[in-house]
């Protein structure tokens, strides 16, 4: 293309989850309802993990932090997604676009991370019960949860500024419903060979380093739950480790599949939809696999809900 010919980017247009006038409606109602059930499962998890009393534990403690996270990536994502269903103009500004991407990245990021701190967690609380609350202690939760932030915050930082170091011209259309990496890069017009390298490797190392510590964290929880004599407490450990094992399996599959893939393959129709289950769908049903399924969370909230100005200092 000759240098004259070159028109830069200064917005985006969003095709969504669907272009078909008819679905656009049903859609917007569908992902309202996933969205009221996010926010009010996270905030009910937020809330009743920092004012009652028998919820101040390191498990609590990450568990609070995870339903923060969860909150904050279905926000920067659910809002602009569903005005987009109601509007005939579904664009978005450069730098608005950038913003998203930034905040999107800082939120995955760091669920990735709190995935791995929340598996370390159980297997010290499980294997070393005797030393949990010195391994676990306070200093070390806020050292955790504070690297986690930070470790999400400076990713998202590198890796949107590579993804926007790049030119973008003439074609504006995403084929997606929020600004990703992938739909992103493939507009560009100019070379995307760093940008792209710099997307793989970062989600290659988190993902890997995370599933790690996952696998190898329940690994030693399995063993260690055979060893109980009680075959009703065997029972319920199994349950609980299922149930977050499904969680985390989900997230890491869709994760894997949309970033790791080699790009000859990649289908971004495809992605849009897995992109559907770890932005919006998991941190909706993360409160109900992770805490309410909790005799613990179960009474925190009868409690709650009989006094609710009841509350205590949080850990």
């Amino acid at each position: 293309m000759a240098p004259g010919n070159f028109t830069r980017v200064t917005e985006f247009i969003l095709t969504g989850v669907s272009d078909r006038p008819e679905l656009q409606i049903p859609l917007f109602l569908v992902f309202l309802v996933i969205y009221g059930l996010t926010v009010s499962g996270n905030l009910g998890i937020i809330t009743l993990t920092s004012v009652d009393s028998r919820l101040q534990t390191p498990m609590y403690f990450f568990l609070r932090h995870l339903a923060i996270i969860n909150l904050g990536n279905s926000t920067v994502i659910a809002p602009k997604m569903m005005i987009n269903f109601l509007v005939k103009k579904k664009t978005t500004s450069y730098y608005e676009c950038a913003t998203q991407l930034g905040g999107f990245l800082v939120f995955i990021v760091s669920e990735i991370i709190m995935l791995a701190v929340m598996a370390y967690d159980r297997y010290v609380a499980i294997c070393n019960p005797l030393l949990y609350m010195v391994v676990i202690s306070r200093k070390i939760c806020l050292l955790l949860v504070s690297l986690t932030y930070l470790y999400g915050f400076s990713t998202a930082v590198v890796v949107s500024s590579c993804v926007f170091s790049v030119s973008y011209c003439s074609s504006n259309v995403i084929n997606h419903f929020y600004c990703d990496n992938v739909p992103l890069l493939a507009l560009s017009c100019s070379d995307t060979y760093l940008p792209e390298t710099v997307v793989f490797m970062s989600a290659a190392t988190n993902l890997f380093s995370s599933m790690i510590t996952v696998l190898v964290s329940y690994f030693n929880i399995v063993l260690s739950i055979l060893r109980i004599h009680s075959s009703e407490g065997r029972k319920k450990a199994f349950s609980t480790c299922g149930s977050h094992m499904m969680a985390v399996t989900v997230f890491y599959g869709t994760l894997l599949f949309m970033y790791l893939q080699p790009k000859t393959n990649h289908s971004l129709d495809t992605d849009k939809m897995a992109s559907v289950f770890y932005t919006l769908v998991i941190p909706m049903l993360n409160p109900l696999i992770y805490s309410l399924r909790n005799k613990d969370v179960k009474d925190a909230l009868k409690k709650f809900m009989a006094n609710p100005g009841s509350s205590c200092k949080p850990m």
